[in-house]
C-alpha cells in the first residue's frame, strides 16, 4: 500500500492522463464488450505492428529500454483499434458515447482517481 501511495503522490499530470484514458476505455469496454475473437485478434495484430513501429521510433542507440514505456507503446495501439471496433455503428461522437450514463461512469471514474491524486498529494506527509 505504501508503494501506491508513493506512486499517486509522485505522478505527473502526463501519466494522469493516461490512466483517465485506461479508466475511460476500460468503462467502454465494459458497456460495450464483444466476445468475438476476430476484434481481439485484429487488435493484437495492429498493436504488435504499431507498437514495434512506435518503439523503433523511440529507441536510443543506448540500448536502455523503459519497460513500462515499451508496455505503453504496446498497449495504446491495441486500446485504440478495440476501442473503434467497439464503438462502430454505436452513435459515439468522437470518443463520447451517446448514452449518458455510459458518459458519466467515465468521467467519474477519471475524476475519482484524480481526486484521489490529489487528497494523497495534500495529505502524504500528514498521515505517513
Amino acid at each position: 500500500m505504501k508503494g501506491l501511495i508513493q506512486y499517486l503522490y509522485e505522478i505527473k499530470l502526463d501519466k494522469a492522463i493516461l490512466w483517465c484514458y485506461l479508466i475511460w476505455y476500460v468503462v467502454v469496454v465494459g458497456f460495450h464488450f464483444d466476445p468475438s475473437v476476430k476484434i481481439w485478434i485484429n487488435s493484437i495484430g495492429i498493436s504488435a505492428v504499431i507498437g514495434t513501429g512506435l518503439m523503433l521510433s523511440v529507441s536510443s542507440s543506448k540500448g536502455k529500454t523503459d519497460h513500462w514505456q515499451a508496455f505503453r507503446l504496446y498497449l495504446m495501439p491495441f486500446c485504440v483499434s478495440s476501442f473503434s471496433a467497439l464503438i462502430k455503428d454505436q452513435g459515439f461522437i468522437i470518443f463520447i458515447s451517446p448514452n449518458i450514463t455510459e458518459t458519466i461512469v467515465s468521467v467519474s471514474g477519471c475524476g475519482l482517481f484524480l481526486l484521489l491524486i490529489l487528497v494523497v498529494k495534500v495529505f502524504k506527509n500528514k498521515v505517513i
